[in-house]
């Protein structure tokens, strides 16, 4: 193996993460998921890899340029933007999970679309996500080629650590909803579930805007 591999791996971990830790859309679908699934985070995880590590190939294949193109961001924006909102306002409409179930309350089946589909919540975040394409389209794009430069091992390495990256911290966050969803009550669920619709209302209405913004 080339020597210059295992600090590339080092820096594109380093990079990895200081995208996967930014919050987001993807943040708050997982805490919400995760307060009724333990592996939540893993299952989103799985459906966010399935939208990147075919996207790096392509990528790498040239179609990066078509995400830097106005009318793909516009169109990418207003789909996605629309998503999050409707999966904020469904989630504003969910009941708190029970501390313990009951016959005469029997326990809610999910927080959402995001913890019924949670493989579906990740495909659709990541495709749905102007920014995140536009990331893949910049600087994905150059640390994909500093890996291919190296080796064809070197840029399945990266593909590898990228996604690892996103696993541990997505299936860390469920796990740390889903332990406190059991001991805070019913209120404070409630209000966890609150936050997190505001935020994915939020970014819905940010990609809605910014694309708005650059079709008029």
């Amino acid at each position: 193996m080339n020597d210059n591999v295992p600090i590339f791996l080092l820096q594109a971990a380093a990079i990895s993460l200081s995208g996967v830790l930014a919050p987001g859309p993807v943040t708050a679908a997982t805490l919400a998921a995760g307060v009724r699934r333990r592996h939540a985070g893993g299952l989103i995880a799985v459906g966010h890899g399935i939208v990147e590590l075919p996207l790096m190939v392509l990528i790498m294949a040239g179609m990066g340029v078509l995400f830097e193109r106005e009318g793909v961001r516009i169109a990418i924006g207003l789909l996605g933007g629309a998503f999050l909102v409707l999966m904020g306002i469904q989630m504003l409409t969910c009941r708190p999970r029970p501390a313990r179930r009951s016959p005469s309350r029997p326990l809610d089946p999910a927080a959402g679309p995001a913890g019924r589909y949670p493989v579906w919540t990740g495909v659709v975040l990541s495709a749905g996500n102007p920014y995140f394409l536009l990331w893949w389209a910049t600087v994905g794009l150059a640390l994909a080629t500093r890996a291919m430069s190296l080796s064809v091992l070197a840029f399945a390495l990266f593909a590898v650590i990228h996604w690892l990256c996103d696993l541990i911290w997505l299936e860390a966050l469920s796990l740390a909803a889903h332990r406190g969803a059991r001991r805070i009550g019913e209120r404070r669920q409630r209000i966890v579930l609150i936050v997190c619709a505001a935020v994915l209302l939020g970014f819905g209405a940010k990609f809605i805007w910014d694309a708005a913004k650059n079709w008029l």
